[in-house]
């Protein structure tokens, strides 16, 4: 016996504010920037996102969304030692992994990267560490895609790196999950805010 299914239909009588709803999500999603941004996540999200970070077993992530001027990615959120430095830093649109990401919305994962042509080693070089495994994946949220997470296995610039330091297969898909729940809590969030719901 197959379980029983329940279907949920749009109530006809909210249709003539779905207009005024949509301009208010949009504007919603204009206000929130790098600065704005981890504002709005309450405990649940935080959890969330550190949990997927623990589960690719990452020596720290990062949270980017693209500028208002959308020519660079911006850290709004760290979960790693320098967190302050990172969280100064700009990455442009036009170098670099995680812009290729946010550009292309494809997750990707990279075991080698120094040996990858297309990281950029500024924030590298400014840290004076060495990343030596990256995976990053597109964040949506509020019907878009705005900005990337990614999260990475560190080294020491010019040490061979370990087998410790490369992230197993799982953690592109566990990374990918902890973005898509943080993507539909926040809009959940936000739409229960404009709609005045608690």
């Amino acid at each position: 016996m197959s379980p029983s299914r329940l279907t949920l239909l749009p109530d006809e009588r909210l249709a003539p504010l779905l207009p005024s709803l949509e301009e208010s999500l949009a504007a919603a999603a204009e206000g929130v920037t790098p600065d704005t941004f981890v504002s709005l996540l309450d405990d649940t999200m935080r959890r969330v996102i550190q949990l997927s970070f623990r589960q690719a077993e990452a020596d720290d992530g990062t949270l980017w969304l693209v500028d208002e001027a959308k020519e660079a990615l911006v850290p709004a959120y760290n979960t790693g030692p320098d967190a302050e430095r990172i969280l100064k830093f700009r990455q442009p649109l036009t170098a670099g992994l995680v812009s290729m990401v946010f550009g292309n919305e494809r997750p990707f994962m990279e075991n080698q990267v120094p040996k990858n042509a297309r990281q950029d080693k500024t924030l590298d070089n400014q840290l004076g560490k060495q990343t030596l495994a990256m995976v990053i994946v597109p964040f949506y949220f509020l019907g878009a895609c705005r900005g990337v997470i990614s999260c990475v296995k560190m080294g020491v610039p010019g040490e061979v790196q370990p087998e410790s330091q490369r992230f197993a297969e799982s953690a592109q898909a566990f990374l990918v999950h902890g973005s898509t729940v943080l993507g539909r809590l926040l809009d959940l969030s936000v739409l229960r805010t404009t709609l005045g719901v608690r």
